[in-house]
């Protein structure tokens, strides 16, 4: 029995009340210290150097996009009948070293307490090449892709999400498996089989829905893009069935572009059809093609990669020593004459973007002039440009320069022995072939090899190159190599002068 004494007195129990509020409070305080840790505050792996930043670094794109780091590494090995040993680089997605955790242009952010992966820049910007008789695989950061198999990807994901044999048991099981040495927790276990796969699995079918009209399309093949048709669906949702999308338009493929030297670039009319004027938007916009979203997108993360490629030098001709300077010099007159006011010059001062000097430079020429395949400027349109200038409303970095051309643009050449093949889809693959008349170009030939040709220029293109090879039909939608041809282009040139061309265009 309690007694009198044992009774709390009215301001014990007026502390002991004011204790437990208080206990609530800092109880509260804690609970949501933990939720902004752990489900609203991201993280990333941070990068000293800016190359690194740019070949690893995270844009945003896994937020929105990216799948669980142990799914990105599983998916390999459940999947091995279809990529074989070589994994992710069946992709041809590319490793600074064989051990390397993830492949260049794959990047990690913890969200909600999940680490994902994703795309970043490099994975579209990072060429290679390897020398005749040397298998020593150079990378040169900022030149176009020329392995990313990108449609092939896409594809992969579309039949993973429709395979009945990806199921939660397949995937945990093959995540703990000392291929991929997940190690799941039963915990972990349980968040994989009841949250995180029917999200992937769910995310997989949605991406064969809306990118269904992929499988209609004409093989991308290594190193080229399809930049707007997949934008326009997953960012718009624009009708991409037979009524609402032409042959011509659903074929737009072509080459991805360099990045060095983007502070001179300002201005001119960037991108193949030359649809916008500032470098600002024009990054955006590409990251929106990476995976980010106009929610997501980590702009310091980009502002940081712009800062590095405004000035980023194109690389140097590999072998400079085998370079005939009589002959370059030549070339030098003849490229002054024939193609300094499109694309710009290159002297003893370096080479000049100037536009009033070169009147043409960063313009663009009309098809019915320049000549070349229609397939990627009609895919662009002009609904389709203005959504774009809808995207970032109520943000300074709104978009608002995306616009309808009527042609393919003009652009400085620097670097140019680097981005190989030529011509905005990639039809032709050497310098030298680009001299000639399209009747006389190789019709039908092989990309993915990245043996370079010191002489023609460009990538080897025979049937006995190394690599994954990708035949070539230049008869195929979007394929035509014609174009960029006739007096004014330097095609009807004797061989002699257009070798020196070539030989100086190696300096460039």
């Amino acid at each position: 029995m309690s007694s009198d004494n044992d009774r709390k007195t009215p301001v014990e129990i007026a502390v002991a009340r004011h204790r437990r509020w208080w206990l609530a409070i800092v109880v509260l305080l804690l609970l949501a210290v933990v939720y902004y840790l752990v489900f609203v505050n991201q993280y990333v792996v941070a990068f000293k150097s800016q190359s690194d930043h740019f070949m690893h670094g995270s844009i945003g794109s896994e937020t929105a996009t990216g799948p669980p780091y142990w799914v990105f590494k599983a998916l390999p090995v459940m999947y091995a009948d279809k990529l074989g040993p070589e994994g992710w680089s069946r992709f041809g997605f590319l490793y600074e070293k064989p051990d390397d955790d993830l492949p260049i242009g794959v990047s990690r952010r913890v969200v909600s307490g999940v680490e994902r992966v994703w795309l970043n820049c490099s994975v579209c910007h990072v060429g290679t090449y390897h020398l005749p008789g040397d298998p020593v695989r150079h990378l040169i950061p900022g030149a176009p892709s020329n392995n990313l198999r990108l449609q092939e990807f896409i594809r992969f994901f579309i039949d993973v999400g429709r395979d009945p044999g990806f199921t939660a048991d397949a995937l945990v099981a093959t995540i703990d498996s000392p291929k991929v040495g997940g190690d799941l927790n039963i915990f972990e276990r349980l968040i994989y089989r009841y949250v995180v796969f029917p999200r992937v699995k769910s995310a997989f079918l949605d991406l064969g829905t809306q990118l269904d009209f992929v499988k209609r399309q004409e093989d991308w093949g290594p190193g080229r893009v399809d930049t707007f048709n997949p934008y326009k669906a997953l960012q718009f949702n624009f009708p991409m069935d037979e009524a609402h999308i032409s042959g011509a338009a659903l074929n737009g493929s072509s080459d991805y572009p360099a990045i060095w030297r983007q502070r001179p670039r300002e201005g001119m009319n960037l991108h193949w059809d030359g649809n916008n004027d500032s470098v600002a938007e024009r990054n955006l916009s590409a990251a929106l093609g990476a995976g980010v979203t106009p929610v997501t997108v980590d702009r310091a993360s980009i502002a940081r990669i712009e800062d590095w490629m405004w000035d980023l030098p194109p690389p140097q001709f590999p072998a400079a020593a085998k370079i005939d300077q009589a002959k370059a010099a030549q070339g030098k007159m003849l490229f002054l004459h024939y193609c300094a006011d499109c694309h710009g010059f290159k002297d003893a001062n370096g080479y000049s973007y100037d536009r009033q000097r070169f009147t043409q430079l960063g313009k663009t020429v009309p098809l019915a002039e320049i000549g070349t395949d229609v397939g990627r400027w009609t895919s662009y349109t002009e609904n389709f440009a203005a959504e774009q200038n809808l995207l970032y409303a109520g943000y300074p970095w709104r978009f608002n320069r995306f616009h309808k051309t009527d042609g393919y643009a003009n652009h400085p050449l620097d670097g140019i022995w680097a981005r190989s093949p030529y011509l905005h889809n990639g039809s032709v693959p050497t310098l030298r072939d680009l001299l000639e008349p399209s009747a006389k170009r190789p019709s039908v030939w092989f990309r993915g090899s990245d043996e370079f040709d010191l002489a023609k220029v460009g990538y080897r293109s025979d049937q006995s190159a190394g690599g994954d090879l990708f035949r070539y039909d230049t008869s195929r939608p979007g394929n035509g190599n014609a174009g960029h041809e006739g007096y004014r282009y330097g095609t009807e040139l004797p061989d002699a002068a257009k070798d020196a061309l070539v030989e100086y265009m190696k300096t460039l």
